[in-house]
């Protein structure tokens, strides 16, 4: 029988695994903004128009927080990448390695004792030539979710692209009037504004059900036209992108593409729809929890 491995071993083999997934996101990705350099391709970004690679490199090696940046929130790189076969091969390699480091990143947090903090601070550690890349200041601590989320590629060369703002978006949970109860008494239950919420919930049915809503932050949308049809059978996709789009381009070129303001709308721009279900005030504030029509 196989003798079980003791915890600090095992905590010190996740550690390792995860610095090799680390080390492998980084070396990917310089070597993706290197092919792109040395090929003299075309590059776009939303904020600085026709762009060159520095500004690619940059974009793809940003894993850090800033001061002052919500900790739920990534930072978005609005953009385009004219893509050779050289690219889209190495843009594979790059995004292979991010899943990597996700899938052991979430292993280690499902069953590791060593704290996510230490893990981070190791992993910052091991490129400092990443700090002096970006030639900033007031960075703090390693973003996760920057390192490991996915560089968006259109699967087949593009006919145009139409890029907007989509501010409106909101994820919705439906939770029991039991449930909304259990979790504000979690809250401080003797401030005068808990209270009031539990008298209202308590004047309303126990079987019904609530809408927890969470306003999502503003994307990038990107409407995607293709030259050809895809497997499928569809001519354009929609896609969010928060990160530079790599295009297929056989002719070096980038696709038509309309210029969208650099920052999104401070108002709503789409009309309320006639058959919105929630009511228009939160019923639980605390929990941002409405009820339904």
């Amino acid at each position: 029988m196989e003798a079980s491995v003791a915890p600090s071993t095992t905590q010190y083999r996740d550690v390792a695994e995860l610095e090799h997934c680390f080390d492998s996101v980084s070396a990917s990705l310089r070597r993706l903004a290197t092919i792109v350099e040395e090929h003299a391709l075309p590059v776009w970004s939303l904020s600085h128009g026709v762009t060159d690679a520095s500004w690619l490199r940059t974009a793809l090696l940003d894993f850090w927080y800033e001061d002052g940046q919500d900790g739920r929130s990534t930072k978005t790189y609005v953009g385009m990448v004219a893509a050779n076969q050289a690219v889209l091969d190495q843009l594979r390699v790059a995004n292979d390695a991010k899943a990597d480091f996700a899938r052991v990143l979430s292993e280690m947090k499902k069953v590791s004792s060593a704290g996510m903090a230490d893990i981070k601070a190791g992993l910052a550690a091991r490129d400092p030539s990443l700090l002096a890349l970006l030639g900033r200041t007031g960075l703090a601590r390693l973003n996760l979710k920057q390192t490991w989320r996915q560089i968006p590629v259109a699967e087949l060369p593009l006919e145009r692209i139409h890029l907007s703002w989509y501010s409106n978006g909101k994820s919705i949970r439906r939770i029991s009037a039991a449930e909304a109860e259990e979790r504000l008494t979690k809250l401080d239950v003797d401030a005068p504004h808990v209270q009031v919420q539990l008298r209202k919930l308590a004047g309303i049915p126990s079987g019904e059900v609530l809408a927890q809503v969470q306003t999502q932050a503003p994307v990038m949308r990107g409407n995607l036209f293709y030259r050809e049809p895809l497997a499928d059978g569809r001519m354009r996709r929609a896609m969010n992108i928060a990160m530079p789009l790599f295009v297929p381009c056989p002719e070096g070129v980038l696709p038509d593409h309309n210029e969208p303001p650099v920052a999104p709308p401070l108002e709503r721009t789409r009309k309320v729809r006639s058959d919105q279900r929630l009511e228009e005030e939160p019923f639980l504030p605390s929990l941002r929890a409405y009820r339904y029509r």
